[in-house]
């Protein structure tokens, strides 16, 4: 028995196949099979020696990475076979089958000794990156100079480029999706990295190069929000269309009855006034381009009656129909942009309307770099009150100066200084990471340019003209518009709809409902002691109401309005009196009086 336990296990997808006494023996037998062509070379042998467990797998699902084989400290791949690469005289699959490159899974790569770049190998390295920008994903290595940034910023860069606004396909006044944006001028990165061009990422563009200046504005620029340029915005900066679809159907009912796209008669049950219809066709169609606000008919439709009508005293059954028609949403004003009309798999007809609306950046807007440096606009400033420097160039954007060091955004500044070479040399400069051209050939070369090296511009003040102290870090940036905009998400509410059985406001930005001032909230006031705000916040804003409660037994009472009684269910009294409860506390008495519990209120004078 105790010989036993020295032997390791072994494990093939999961699967306890057997023991071994030598299992660092046969894992590396199993790895020379498999370079040498012998086993699988998708098949992965890692060995875990805390545990004397040695899994082997070739399932599906695994993700694998491709990295060039060490040997005594020396990368398998030679400069002949690099030659031969280049002249096509070897190809990938020859390379795996020499064993000079082999695809490690998560597990197998546990025990192996990467180096980033030949220069590091040493004698106890298993493994090369075949690029160091290899170790990234493709989203993530799209960042520029990725390297001198945060990981968790690299995140939240990376998270942002699909919330980024562009031209998501070439298509976009051809399809139909429920909702899309298009921004308008959209820029090619005039910082990059060359995974850019393995994605076609210029084909979808999605930024815009920013002159930015690392200061701040008065106030307006506190925290991460930023301070816009009116005169760039005016311009066409971060101007984009946001599209939405409405579609409505003719559905069919049981008995032959059928919805109808028309324009409703005033017989129509529900009918909402000439008015309101007036943007339609005879139809009942909207016409294109045409202008629209919100809560707007855009789509007439009839339905025919819930129940079927009685037949009258001549005879006839004249159905009368209801009112259906789709309106726009609150909020979301816009123009026709196109009305497609089809058929959907049934043979009903289908209507879709599409409605676009331009949106211009507005205080509230999110804006990101792609280095995760965030934020909301501030204020967008005049283009005469924007700071400039002695050349007369005003920033497009201004950020503060506390959103740089404690995120240690290094790349976004190495980015910033690269843009403003980029743009005096009307050239693309390399940002891939582990890959890019350093700072100090930047700085060399904005020199050369007639420019400081470090990136810093002598700004005067736009509103007093007067030279600002110290000296601003300024360069050209690619920023992104997202689609988090403060228009879709504006909401407010005094009175409204209800809910039928608490009576409570609706939930729901669509439904006009109110925001929740839940638990936590009332905890906030009680700790505060603002006992009034947290009667008006729970009673007076939600479900306030007036119920009669009988004296003697603390139940609510009945008040007959047709006899003008009022009168206690259990006992019969007429001592009731009015208490002032919340709608939901009254419904919770109900339910426990179904459960067979009986709450009894004690009532007093009030203090």
């Amino acid at each position: 028995m105790p010989a036993a336990r020295k032997l390791a296990k072994i494990y093939i997808n999961g699967r306890l196949i057997g023991f071994h006494e030598q299992p660092e023996k046969l894992t590396q037998d199993l790895i020379r099979a498999r370079r040498t062509s012998k086993i699988s070379p998708i098949a992965n042998i890692a060995y875990h020696n805390d545990t004397n467990e040695l899994y082997i797998n070739t399932d599906a699902g695994r993700v694998q990475r491709p990295l060039i084989v060490v040997e005594n400290g020396k990368p398998a791949i030679t400069e002949e076979d690099l030659k031969q690469l280049q002249a096509g005289k070897l190809a990938w699959a020859d390379l795996i089958k020499q064993g000079k490159v082999e695809y490690l899974d998560a597990e197998e790569e546990e025990n192996a000794f990467i180096a980033l770049n030949p220069e590091e190998l040493t004698k106890e390295h298993t493994h090369l990156e075949i690029n160091p920008v290899g170790i990234l994903s493709v989203i993530s290595s799209m960042i520029p100079y990725l390297e001198h940034d945060m990981a968790g910023k690299a995140l939240h860069g990376a998270k942002m480029f699909k919330q980024a606004l562009g031209i998501s396909g070439i298509n976009y006044n051809l399809r139909n999706d429920t909702e899309s944006y298009l921004l308008h001028y959209p820029q090619k990165n005039i910082v990059r990295s060359r995974i850019m061009d393995l994605v076609d990422l210029d084909k979808r563009p999605q930024t815009q190069n920013l002159v930015v200046a690392i200061m701040p504005y008065r106030g307006f620029n506190t925290l991460d929000a930023l301070i816009l340029n009116r005169g760039s915005v005016e311009r066409g900066m971060g101007r984009s269309s946001y599209f939405r679809i409405y579609e409505a159907l003719e559905n069919r009912y049981p008995g032959g009855q059928i919805d109808k796209f028309e324009l409703p008669n005033e017989e129509t049950v529900g009918y909402l006034g000439e008015e309101v219809y007036k943007k339609l066709g005879s139809d009942g169609i909207v016409a294109l381009e045409q202008p629209l606000e919100e809560k707007e008919i855009i789509i007439g439709r009839t339905s025919p009656p819930r129940f079927l009508e009685e037949i009258s005293e001549f005879g006839v059954v004249k159905e009368k129909r209801r009112e259906s028609s789709v309106s726009t949403r609150k909020g979301k004003p816009g123009a026709v942009d196109s009305v497609l009309i089809t058929e959907s798999e049934d043979g009903n007809r289908v209507v879709k309307v599409k409605v676009r609306s331009t949106m211009r950046p507005e205080v509230g807007d999110k804006f990101s770099s792609r280095h995760g440096q965030k934020g909301v606009i501030g204020a967008i400033v005049p283009e005469a009150d924007m700071p400039f420097t002695a050349n007369g160039i005003k920033p497009d954007l201004l950020i503060n100066p506390h959103s740089i060091p404690s995120r240690m955004t290094i790349g976004h500044l190495l980015e910033m200084l690269a843009g403003k070479l980029g743009s005096m040399k009307a050239e693309y400069i390399d940002g891939t990471p582990f890959n890019n051209m350093k700072r100090e050939d930047l700085e060399k070369m904005l020199k050369e340019k007639g420019l400081r090296s470090d990136g810093k511009e002598l700004f005067y003040d736009g509103v007093t003209g007067e030279r600002i102290q110290g000296e601003i870090f300024t360069g050209v940036v690619a920023y992104r518009r997202l689609f988090h905009m403060v228009a879709h998400k504006m909401q407010a509410r005094s009175r409204g709809p209800v809910q039928i059985l608490t009576r409570q406001p609706t939930e729901g930005k669509e439904k006009e409902g109110g925001l929740r001032f839940g638990e936590m909230e009332g905890e906030t006031l009680v700790g505060h002691g603002a006992a009034m705000l947290l009667q008006e916040k729970f009673i007076e804003d939600s479900d306030r109401v007036v119920e009669l409660v009988c004296e003697s037994c603390g139940v609510i009472a009945i008040n007959d309005q047709i006899r003008n009684r009022r009168y206690c269910p259990i006992c019969g009294g007429s001592k009731v009196y009015p208490v002032e409860m919340s709608y939901g506390f009254k419904l919770l008495l109900d339910e426990l009086k179904a459960l067979g519990i009986f709450p009894k209120m004690v009532i007093g004078n009030k203090a």
